[in-house]
């Protein structure tokens, strides 16, 4: 019987699986906050305002998906399959990946607080929350595969 140290203990360990439900629930959950915000500013203003910006932020956001955010989705779908079965919570994304999401946390405060109309921050908003939005569906539909396949990654994913 091997022994366990005090920090592995305080190690909060889970099931790989998690990793793809967590990370697509974060992706969800910040795509949602930036649409959030974005139609809360747009509702200020016009109708025609409001679908003309709406629309132009979701294409936006579709682009911005297909030409790099997917990409990004399956790189980390990608490490979580080559992961070991149970790992520290925290690793569904990278170390350095947490550095990032304080920086753009930080971006977005300082964005929301400045002189920029908000009419046209709605649209990097939406942008934004779109690509994220959109790239999350990835983590879901390989959560699915995992369960419904005994945990063995997508041959698209490898």
């Amino acid at each position: 019987m091997s022994e366990t140290s005090f920090w592995d203990k305080l190690n909060p360990r889970v099931h790989k699986n998690w990793f793809y439900f967590m990370g697509g629930l974060v992706w969800t959950g910040v795509g949602i906050l930036l649409w959030s915000w974005a139609f809360y500013w747009l509702s200020m203003f016009s109708t025609t305002v409001l679908i003309t910006y709406g629309a132009t932020g979701i294409i936006l956001g579709l682009i911005v998906y297909k030409l790099g955010f997917f990409k990004v989705a399956f790189k980390n779908i990608k490490r979580i399959c080559e992961m070991k079965e149970r790992n520290c919570i925290f690793a569904f994304q990278k170390w350095k990946s947490y550095i990032l999401v304080v920086f753009m946390i930080a971006l977005g405060i300082t964005l929301r607080h400045s002189s920029i109309p908000k009419n046209y921050l709605a649209i990097v908003y939406l942008t934004m929350g779109g690509a994220l939005l959109f790239s999350s569906f990835h983590f879901y539909k390989v959560l699915r595969h995992v369960r419904l396949n005994g945990n063995t990654c997508p041959e698209y994913i490898k």
